[in-house]
């Protein structure tokens, strides 16, 4: 009997999804937006689920109903024959997609089909099916569109993507990889590559996805062959038999594939034995028989991933091994320097006829320091380089793929929607020769070849090295662990580099942090853009840090202060150590790093006069952020230390980082309020200061401030005077810091108020900041 389906894609893969339906056996097949609609039997709908590697999931149509209204929907419902759709036996789920103006909500739209299904099946079988949201075997998938509504039964189940291979603990995104990786080597034309023999190699493979599904593509396995639970099982036509049968097939097409890619003795022992099984279509391989197959042959390996990060490697050689595919897939640590050396210590690929070079770059722009994006890039051109005649390169994503190759791509496909939308691009020639620089090595090794965008790239990396050598001797001289190697000296290369060391289980990484000053309207976004790429791949190289811990926002000049934008990386939040203490650092989640490295002198300045003020002294830090004016205090002898903020995230980092150094009780006070508000609050009260630590933001309008904005040269006047207040009558005393760099204190008004200040600006510039003393402004503030 013929049945209806659809199966689902990401945008932009439906006419590859087609012709691998078409390859199948399944004659009757239209493209559509977001998949393909199908007509089959239902066996070739099983072996849709067990072999597709570009469906996201495969539906089957049981009806299209009025979805005018919540009755009309229920209505229709009630009229589908469940009694012939669903099992006996099995639980469901009712999951439910889109609006419109009578059903505005998904969960009241599946609560309604739910209510239906489980009405009809009482009155035809006398009990209601019993509904599991968590691990159902039968899942209604209902779409509604306009004023239709078409309900279908998901014979995946889970999304197609989630490969057996996989982590549970990374079965979302990685899912989405999976599809996302098999689309774009249909697109680049893998299966025919494969078929001819071709080698494989993905020279950023991070965690290895691709790279699977390249070689379970090569090696002719079936992505659905290992998987455990699947949505068909909660249909009543499901025949086990069958099923079994597909599954045996597929058995014995993955071990002669593997055989055939990496000789019989690449197999694990059971797997060996099914090539020679009287009755192959009985015997069914696990995971288990060939998690433990022999490591590579490099003489024989089909299949090459590099990468530069340690964790990455550990997870991509999980993801083969849990794949079964240790015999035929080498990873390893390397770069673009690396990887010719690479290449030619595996035979194979060196004497290798056709090749693809392919990766996923847009997964690591997402959540990765820029600067290993361009290291992975880099790597996908070097490796492309290498490539034969008649070999195809692909990228997803990637935003100067065709820079490096010094032309546009063959082929480009847009792909997905929303946070997903990326593109997909194929090569057909090697790169026509890339601009490279020579930085030597500054533990005395060989030098390293630098790819470049821009010529005077070269100047950058000589004055890089130069003063990373200046100030790596003034810190050690001085004790410093953080510091500013370079802050705009070239100004075509205007930026601001930073050296954080850590501490704790961080000890032993050093990172560094890459602030890009916005290029005025004079200068060409375009060049600025790879002006600044050029330092995201030469400070690594120049400062031997590796690429993954290399992070970078851009700063945009204003008038007034200064406005930020990170590059929308996922936090990395690690710690450093200052002056004996250890701070914890988000090097790249939020737009600052935690701690402002031009404070440290004004924090040590903290520590000092703390200690001149008693046992009893007590400490202020207004406008605290995260507290690390509250360490120093503490160490100087305060007493009591309160923190005021009115950021709840940053009183809680500000915990941490006192807690971190012995600084817990009651004695040490967080405060969430608005601090003028807070100011004007305790100064009816009888508490008072011997020391109090300002430090304002330049601007602010956040919505905590109702509809009140803080600006620092508008306001330092009230709250100078409001901190005078709460200072102690003997030798209460007030530092006040700002960063706006134009600032400039009303002596006159705030003398009026028997309020004293004095500039120690200079005194608290450290000297890796000298080349920039505007950095901020530090003044003592006293009562006369």
């Amino acid at each position: 009997m013929e049945l209806e389906f659809f199966a689902s894609c990401l945008a932009g893969f439906e006419q590859v999804l087609a012709q691998e339906l078409r390859e199948l056996g399944i004659e009757r097949v239209r493209p559509l937006g977001g998949g393909a609609a199908f007509f089959s039997d239902a066996q070739l709908a099983l072996r849709a689920c067990l072999w597709s590697r570009i469906a996201s999931r495969i539906l089957m149509v049981v009806g299209r109903v009025n979805a005018g209204d919540a009755d009309l929907l229920y209505a229709g419902a009630y009229d589908i024959a469940w009694e012939n759709v669903l099992a006996d036996d099995a639980t469901m789920a009712v999951r439910a997609h889109g609006a419109n103006d009578q059903l505005r909500n998904e969960r009241f739209t599946a609560l309604k089909v739910k209510d239906a299904i489980a009405d009809r099946m009482r009155a035809m079988r006398g009990v209601r099916p019993t509904v599991d949201t968590a691990a159902p075997r039968a899942v209604v998938d209902v779409r509604v569109r306009e004023n239709r509504a078409t309900i279908s039964l998901d014979f995946s189940g889970e999304a197609l993507g989630h490969r057996a291979y996989l982590a549970p603990d990374e079965r979302e995104d990685a899912a989405l990889a999976c599809t996302m990786a098999a689309g774009a080597l249909a697109l680049g034309g893998w299966g025919e590559l494969a078929s001819k023999g071709a080698f494989f190699i993905d020279p950023a493979c991070r965690d290895g996805i691709m790279l699977v599904e390249a070689a379970l593509w090569a090696c002719d396995c079936a992505p659905g062959l290992f998987r455990k639970k699947w949505g068909f099982t909660g249909w009543s036509g499901f025949d086990q038999g069958k099923w079994g049968n597909l599954l045996a097939e597929a058995s014995t097409r993955f071990a002669a594939g593997l055989s055939k890619v990496g000789g019989k003795d690449a197999l694990a022992p059971r797997a060996a034995e099914l090539l020679g099984d009287s009755a192959p279509q009985l015997a069914v391989l696990s995971q288990a028989d060939l998690r433990d197959a022999p490591l590579p042959d490099l003489d024989r390996v089909h299949f090459l991933g590099t990468t530069t990060s340690s964790p990455f490697i550990t997870r991509a050689r999980n993801h083969v091994r849990h794949a079964g595919l240790r015999s035929v897939v080498s990873v390893e640590q390397g770069d673009a320097e690396v990887l010719p050396k690479l290449v030619g210590d595996h035979k194979a690929l060196r004497h290798a006829h056709l090749t693809m070079v392919a990766c996923n770059l847009d997964a690591a722009s997402r959540s990765d320091a820029p600067a290993l994006i361009q290291a992975d890039e880099a790597s996908f051109a070097a490796a492309a380089a290498l490539s034969r005649d008649g070999s195809r390169s692909v990228a997803v994503g990637g935003q100067d793929v065709a820079l490096r190759f010094g032309f546009e791509p063959a082929d480009s496909h847009k792909v997905g929607r929303g946070r997903i939308l990326t593109h997909v691009e194929v090569y057909d020639q090697r790169p026509a020769g890339a601009r490279s620089i020579e930085v030597p090595d500054m533990q005395g090794g060989a030098p390293h070849s630098v790819e470049v965008f821009e010529p005077a790239s070269e100047q950058f990396a000589a004055r890089l090295r130069k003063v990373l050598k200046e100030r790596r001797k003034w810190a050690e001289r001085e004790g410093v662990t953080c510091f500013r190697i370079y802050d705009a000296d070239l100004p075509d290369y205007a930026v601001a580099i930073d050296w954080y060391t850590g501490s704790g289980d961080a000890r032993g990484n050093d990172y560094l942090h890459i602030a890009e000053y916005a290029p005025p309207a004079s200068v060409d976004a375009d060049k600025a853009r790879r002006r600044f790429k050029d330092v995201l791949t030469i400070a690594p190289v120049v400062c031997g840090v590796r690429p993954d811990h290399v992070f970078s926002k851009t700063r945009v000049r204003e008038k007034g202060g200064g406005q930020y934008r990170n590059a929308g990386q996922r936090a990395y939040v690690t710690h450093i150590e200052e002056g004996g203490f250890s701070f914890e650092v988000d090097l790249a989640g939020r737009l600052d790093t935690g701690i402002f490295l031009d404070h440290r002198l004004t924090r040590s300045l903290v520590r000092e006069r703390m200690a001149t003020k008693g046992d009893d002294a007590r400490f202020l830090n207004l406008f605290a952020y995260t507290g690390t004016a509250s360490v120093y205090a503490a160490a100087g002898g305060a007493k009591t230390t309160t923190t005021v903020d009115l950021s709840q995230t940053y009183l809680d980092w500000a915990g941490r980082n006192m807690t971190a150094n012995g600084f817990d009780g009651p004695q040490h006070e967080f405060v969430k309020s608005d601090v003028m508000r807070w100011i004007a609050d305790t100064r009816h009260t009888n508490r008072r200061f011997e020391l109090i630590f300002v430090d304002p933001p330049t601007f602010s309008n956040s919505k905590a401030m109702g509809k009140r904005t803080w600006d620092v040269q508008r306001d330092h006047v009230e709250l100078l005077i409001g901190v005078s207040r709460l200072l102690s009558r003997n030798d209460g005393e007030a530092i006040f810091s700002c960063n706006l760099r134009s600032f400039k204190p009303d002596v006159d008004e705030l003398a009026k108020y028997g309020i004293v200040i004095r500039d120690i600006s200079a005194e608290t510039i450290p000297a890796d900041f000298a080349r920039n003393p505007k950095i901020h402004k530090c003044y003592l503030v006293t009562r006369s």
